[in-house]
């Protein structure tokens, strides 16, 4: 059989077979990682995306035989601990992704790796905290304990501790908890009719995530009030739980079913009544429209809400395109530095939100388009940090260069760690959400 080098049909990815005891047994499993390794070792164009591929070819490098052969089954954990599963690999870099027949979906082969270990082993008390979110901030979210957990956040000694003892680095910013939650503070819409563009129902449900309901209502707010003045009506998710991410990248696929057996009767119901689902935060936005779809395929109300599933920035951009988006910006926005997260870019829409901030007059955008190395968790790791910056290295001087009004990102963590890492180099420009700033254009 001859086989070329990469493939011009679209990428596709299969259904993950997790309920099979096959993908549970590690001697199959080690198979894979050794002929998917044995691929990557032969290519070698993914080394600059993130610190697994330099890992594995070190490991190579550094063996008696410097193939993969040589390089012990028990060190490919240390490959698998430095992927975060931001898909950049699969997305801009791999030749030989499915349908070609070495078919290398190396983010899945990973997510097997972590469900292996996580079934095998459990995990840590750090890692079940980091990725109890719901859990968390309902805790964190009543006012006196927000408060303190905010106040020993921002403590060194606090923090110093708190890497000894929980492993979370002393030095990464962490997000504030709000006083008040998104959901209980929300602005109930104003009965608008229903404007159906061609792509876009005219009405809208909020799923609001856990992060914008704990951390920044704000928003949840902003998206709120850019539907109330283009005369969306929207609706909350009656009902919501994790979307599942978290525990996604912890392996912990048990967990995410779980969750899906909370969240998808609610959302499904909403597909049916005709609303567009919008998720402000895009890892929880990816989760629907992509890996619970491939979790399990042959789920009919997975199905449905994968198809109401949009993107804020998708909807608004859709909308404008069907004439159904006001335009009447009322201030300029100056120079904004845009990052697009990996779970935007996953999500294969185009540049959504960057095509929305370019209709404000006045506004330029610089994109930047690469892994700011953060993800949901994995950045906050004591043994992770340093690597989480230094793979952000390239995008903190890219946003700089333009000397920026806004420093932006649709994922507000790494917002956060953008302007973290960009340091004295951010000079006055000022953290915004791409929703916040399209409200402060149309001076709302």
């Amino acid at each position: 059989m001859t086989v070329r080098e990469g493939s011009l049909e679209a990428p596709t990815r299969h259904p993950l077979d997790w309920q099979t005891p096959e993908f549970f047994d590690e001697a199959k499993l080690d198979k894979e990682l050794e002929r998917v390794f044995d691929i990557c070792h032969g290519c070698r164009r993914c080394v600059n995306l993130c610190t697994s591929f330099p890992t594995l070819f070190d490991l190579v490098d550094n063996s008696k035989t410097m193939e993969v052969d040589g390089v012990a089954k028990s060190d490919y954990w240390q490959v698998v601990d430095q992927c975060y599963l931001c898909d950049m690999c699969y997305m801009t870099k791999c030749p030989y992704v499915p349908p070609h027949a070495w078919n290398v979906d190396f983010p899945h082969l990973m997510l097997r790796a972590k469900a292996v270990k996580f079934r095998r082993h459990g995990a840590g008390f750090r890692d079940r905290l980091l990725s109890a979110t719901d859990a968390m901030g309902k805790l964190a979210a009543i006012p006196v304990v927000a408060q303190t957990v905010n106040a020993v956040n921002n403590l060194p000694l606090a923090r110093s501790l708190m890497e000894k003892t929980l492993g979370v680095h002393k030095d990464r910013q962490l997000p504030p908890y709000a006083s008040s939650r998104f959901r209980s503070s929300a602005a109930a819409s104003t009965p608008h009719a229903a404007k159906d563009g061609k792509n876009t129902p005219g009405k809208v449900a909020i799923y609001a995530t856990c992060y914008v309901n704990y951390n920044e209502p704000g928003m949840g707010h902003d998206l709120l009030a850019l539907l109330e003045h283009n005369e969306v009506p929207y609706v909350l998710v009656e009902k919501e739980a994790c979307c599942g991410m978290p525990k996604l990248e912890l392996g912990d696929l048990e967990s995410v079913a779980k969750l899906k057996e909370k969240n998808i009767p609610p959302l499904a119901k909403l597909a049916r009544e005709g609303c567009a689902i919008l998720t402000p935060v895009p890892s929880c936005t990816l989760m629907f429209k992509q890996e619970l779809p491939l979790m399990f395929p042959h789920d009919a109300e997975i199905k449905a809400v994968q198809e109401a599933m949009f993107d804020p920035f998708e909807y608004f951009v859709l909308r404008a395109k069907e004439g159904l988006l006001k335009t009447d910006f009322k201030q300029q926005l100056g120079k904004v530095s845009y990052h697009i997260p990996c779970h935007s870019r996953v999500q294969n829409m185009g540049q959504k939100t960057r095509e929305a901030l370019e209709m404000v007059p006045g506004t330029k955008v610089t994109t930047v388009e690469r892994c700011a190395g953060h993800d949901g968790t994995w950045g906050v790791k004591r043994e992770y940090f340093a690597n989480s910056m230094k793979i952000g290295g390239p995008v903190f001087r890219q946003m700089a260069e333009p000397g920026p009004d806004y420093v932006s990102s649709d994922c507000p963590i790494a917002g956060r760690h953008i302007l973290q890492g960009m340091g004295a180099t951010a000079g006055k420009a000022e953290k915004a959400h791409p929703l916040a700033l399209l409200r402060k254009a149309y001076g709302i």
